[in-house]
C-alpha cells in the first residue's frame, strides 16, 4: 500500500509501518520532508530520490507533496478486539456503504480526534484505505482501530451481543442525540450521503437518532455529522 503526502507519512512512520520512503529528486528538501527523510532513516528506512513522474504515478497523481512511502498492510482485527481494547466503555464508530475516500479520510480523522477505540466498515462497497483516504485523514488512518466485516447488519448483531448499545444516525428519526446517553459501551452507525443508512441495519440498530437541522439544508456532510456526535459523547464522558 502506497501513501502520500507530509502528514500521512510521517504519521505511518510514527507507527513503524513504513517500509520504503520515496523522496522527489532534484530539489532542495523543505524542514517537514527532510524531517521525514531523517526520521526514516534513523528507523532503518530504505530512503530512495525519484523523479517527479515515478512520484505522480507512485501517488495515483493525487497531491504528494514531494514524499510518499510504500507502508505495511493495516492490522487486522476483529469487532471483539476493538471491544476489549477499550480502556472504558467502548466507543465505535460503524460505517454503512461509505465509497468515498474523501469522506472516509475526514471520518477517520474526526474518529481519532475523539478518541474513540476503533471503527467497523464492510469490505465491500467502501472506500479503500490507500492514498487518497490517508492524505483526507492527515495521516489519522496510521492511528485508528479497525475492524473490517463482510456484513454491517450481522456486526451490529455481534456488538449488541457485546453489550454494545448501536445507535443509528437517521434524518427522520424522532429521537435527539442530545437526549441519548452515551456514557454507556456505544456504536454510533453511519450511512453514506444521500442514501443514508440501509433497510436492514437500521433495522438492526438499537435506536435511531437525528441531528436536529435549524437552515434550509437538510443535512450535514457525514464527517460533520460524525464529529457533533462523537463530540457530544466525548462531552458526556468527560
Amino acid at each position: 500500500m502506497i501513501v502520500y503526502g507530509i502528514n500521512p507519512v510521517r504519521e505511518a512512520l510514527r507507527r513503524g509501518r513504513v517500509s520504503r520512503l520515496m523522496v522527489l529528486q532534484g530539489h532542495t528538501l523543505g524542514g517537514r520532508v527532510q524531517a521525514i527523510v531523517d526520521a526514516a532513516r534513523g528507523a532503518g528506512v530504505r530512503v530512495e530520490r525519484v523523479e517527479r513522474p515515478a512520484l505522480d504515478r507512485a501517488a495515483r497523481h493525487g497531491v504528494h507533496q514531494g514524499v510518499a512511502a510504500v507502508i505495511d498492510e493495516p492490522e487486522t482485527r476483529s469487532i471483539a478486539d476493538l471491544v476489549n481494547g477499550a480502556k472504558g466503555a467502548p466507543l465505535l464508530v460503524v460505517l454503512d456503504g461509505i465509497e468515498d475516500p474523501q469522506n472516509l479520510g475526514a471520518l477517520l480523522r474526526v474518529a481519532d480526534a475523539a478518541g474513540v477505540d476503533g471503527l467497523v466498515r464492510q469490505t465491500r462497497h467502501a472506500a479503500p484505505l490507500g492514498g487518497a483516504t490517508a492524505k483526507a485523514s492527515a495521516g489519522a488512518v496510521a492511528h485508528v482501530k479497525i475492524a473490517d466485516v463482510v456484513n454491517v447488519a450481522r456486526a451490529i448483531e455481534e456488538l449488541k451481543g457485546a453489550n454494545v448499545w448501536t445507535v443509528g444516525l437517521d434524518a427522520d428519526a424522532s429521537q435527539t442525540y442530545d437526549s441519548l446517553d452515551f456514557r454507556q459501551p456505544t456504536a454510533i452507525v453511519l450511512g453514506a450521503e444521500g442514501t443514508g443508512l440501509r433497510r436492514l441495519v437500521k433495522e438492526s440498530c438499537d435506536l435511531l437518532a437525528a441531528i436536529p437541522m435549524r437552515g434550509k439544508v437538510g443535512s450535514l456532510n457525514v464527517a460533520t455529522a460524525a464529529a457533533v456526535v462523537l463530540f457530544e459523547a466525548v462531552r458526556q464522558r468527560r
